[in-house]
């Protein structure tokens, strides 16, 4: 068998020039191919030619981190978020190594991108703050602007999820949420500045629309009309469809909360045009849900039924059994409030059996509670045909209107009705101010305004989201606090890495073309040791939100979007209820035949 060959320095000097340039070039051609398949889309077979090239190696200290930064943005659309962060660590100690500030920003900016999608924002914004200062020192614009933007990006993601916690509507958050928020929209607002003097439109209308959507959950909704429309015109100026698509999405949900349904509706009748012209399902099926709330707030269930049938059809297309859940509970709500109570319990049925299996306890309690009461008022009806199922068949995708059925009494809708009072809400815990590493959750297709594409060479990957919900804490014991202490003392030397010698660097081919560019590790002139203290800072503190579980969490489906106003369509309908009661007392002729005009529907529950 052959040995090992030999090392190019044991080698004649000719030879081992050759040897050199022989490695030299392969290296980059791996490199060039996986940029090309990278740029083609095809991230999967990228990775494997740059992770080829750091096999080979080199001595080029330039192209090692361009292959790190493209191998950590390319493991970043693959969602291996902890790949992308280590190749993104390797191409930030190089740099810092090497002193080349432009490629420290850079990489500072990935990371802090990679992390944000981690959900570990604190480090992030020290990422992206590291990123703001260097472009700033360098007097480079247009990283100042990228940099301001990556951390409204942050400021986002961390506010959105914590609104999503507190289970509250846009306008009511608590203060720390608000506060969040508003430094969102302050680093947006520098940003937008920033580009309207660069001039770039296409950075314009991505500041435009965070605006619109930071000042929407801050219940700011007539300032978040205006900046979505901004987004819009400039979406239709590039032709973006995907861009004016989630315009409309967002001023639909704006006018939700202005009290303007009927505008709403025409917003959201757009979008739902536009998702099938892009042929994406899952946003159609978003677009009818809400259309389908939109109607119960306008109180034509027709309709409304019409739109969350649509939205089943397509949930059960794509298997979201989440999305599928949700629309039989619409539709439940739906056929009560049209006086068909054998169609709701059907629906009610499905939705607790989907519940269960899926995991949804709020769901599961409410949709028991719909099947109890919707089984008594049935009990009452002296008609037999009351308990017969529902024909579905001659629905299609395009739907026929859902036709009425037997007409309740008032005695029977006073059955129906679940007052606010009797309601089962889900009982708040200390324990949810605690979370394990919770992710940025369910970012919705309009904030894929937040992307930092890699066609436009940003210090930064594109906007993606990754689950990790870590398991409820048990009562600790002297072992377990000793096992946590451990981590935390991992935790915080996981960077000092990153000042280890940079020879460990994969693919780095030490050599004595190269050797005299990198520093010692204790060269007094290395940058940074603040930034790496902050983070070690962050990172050990993250300890105590592992000691506590995660809250409990409704799970969401491709098909389901962020905004489904269950809450507000509850608060809607118990101001009708007193006067629903009114009515059904003084109309004789609805008792006899026809059902109340806005008959209560089964009551959503926490959502």
């Amino acid at each position: 068998m052959a040995g090992p060959a030999p090392a190019a320095d044991e080698l004649p000097g000719p030879a081992a020039r050759r040897l050199h340039s022989r490695m030299e070039a392969s290296c980059l051609e791996l490199a060039l191919e996986g940029e090309r398949l990278c740029k083609a889309g095809d991230f999967k077979a990228g990775v494997a030619f740059f992770e080829a090239a750091v096999q080979v190696g080199t001595e080029d200290l330039k192209t090692l981190s361009a292959i790190y930064s493209q191998l950590g943005n390319a493991y970043f659309y693959l969602k291996e978020y902890a790949r992308a962060l280590e190749f993104h660590k390797h191409d930030l100690l190089l740099a810092r190594t090497i002193g080349d500030r432009m490629g420290e920003a850079k990489a500072s900016g990935n990371l802090g991108n990679t992390l944000k999608v981690l959900g570990r924002f604190d480090e992030a914004v020290v990422c992206c703050q590291r990123h703001l200062d260097i472009a700033q020192e360098q007097g480079d614009k247009v990283g100042e602007a990228r940099a301001l933007y990556n951390i409204g990006n942050v400021y986002h993601a961390k506010g959105k999820q914590l609104s999503w916690n507190a289970a509250q509507d846009p306008g009511h958050l608590p203060p720390d949420v608000r506060e969040t928020l508003r430094r969102a929209s302050e680093f947006y607002e520098r940003n937008l500045a920033l580009v309207k003097e660069l001039g770039d439109r296409a950075a314009q209308g991505r500041a435009y629309g965070n605006l619109g959507n930071a000042h929407y959950l801050l219940g700011n909704f007539t300032e978040a009309t205006t900046f979505h429309r901004e987004r819009l015109a400039i979406a239709k100026e590039f032709g973006d469809k995907a861009a004016e698509r989630r315009a409309y999405s967002n001023l639909g949900n704006a006018h939700v909360f202005l009290g303007r349904f009927d505008v709403a509706a025409e917003y959201y009748k757009k979008t739902l045009q536009l998702s099938r012209q892009l042929r994406d399902q899952a946003v159609e099926a978003q677009a009818c849900y809400s259309l389908g709330n939109t109607y119960t707030l306008l109180q034509d269930y027709e309709r409304a039924a019409e739109y969350h049938l649509r939205h089943l059809l397509i949930a059960q297309e794509l298997a979201d059994r989440v999305g599928e859940g949700r629309a039989c509970w619409s539709l439940g709500n739906a056929y009560v409030s049209m006086g068909s109570p054998a169609q709701a319990l059907t629906f009610a049925k499905k939705h607790l059996q989907i519940s269960q299996e899926i995991g949804d306890r709020n769901g599961e309690l409410t949709a028991r509670m719909n099947v109890a009461q919707l089984q008594l008022a049935l009990g009452r009806l002296t008609s037999p045909a009351a308990a017969e199922k529902p024909d579905l068949a001659g629905y299609e995708a395009q739907g026929a209107r859902p036709k009425r059925t037997q007409r309740l009494s008032a005695e029977t809708w006073d059955l129906l009705r679940l007052p606010l009072e009797r309601s089962i809400p889900r009982a708040p815990s200390s324990d949810e101010e605690c979370f394990f590493d919770l992710l940025s959750r369910f970012q919705s297709s309009r904030m894929d305004d937040q992307r930092c594409p890699l066609d436009e060479g940003q210090a930064g990957a594109a906007e993606a989201l990754g689950d990790r919900i870590g398991q409820p804490a048990a009562t600790a014991s002297p072992q377990t606090e000793e096992f946590f202490d451990l981590i935390a003392s991992s935790q915080s030397r996981r960077l000092d890495d990153q000042r280890a010698s940079v020879g460990s660097l994969p693919g780095l081919r030490i050599t004595h073309n190269n050797v005299g560019h990198l520093r010692g590790d204790g060269d007094p002139q290395e940058p940074g040791d603040e930034f790496f203290n902050m983070l070690i800072k962050y990172q050990s503190s993250r300890i105590d939100d592992q000691r506590c579980p995660p809250p409990d969490v409704l799970p969401r489906g491709p098909t389901m979007p962020d905004e489904d106003f269950f809450s507000l369509i509850q608060r809607v309908q118990a101001k009708r209820m007193d006067e629903q009661r009114v009515d059904l007392a003084a109309s004789p002729e609805q008792e006899a035949g026809g059902p109340p005009a806005a008959p209560q529907q089964c009551q959503p529950g926490a959502s």
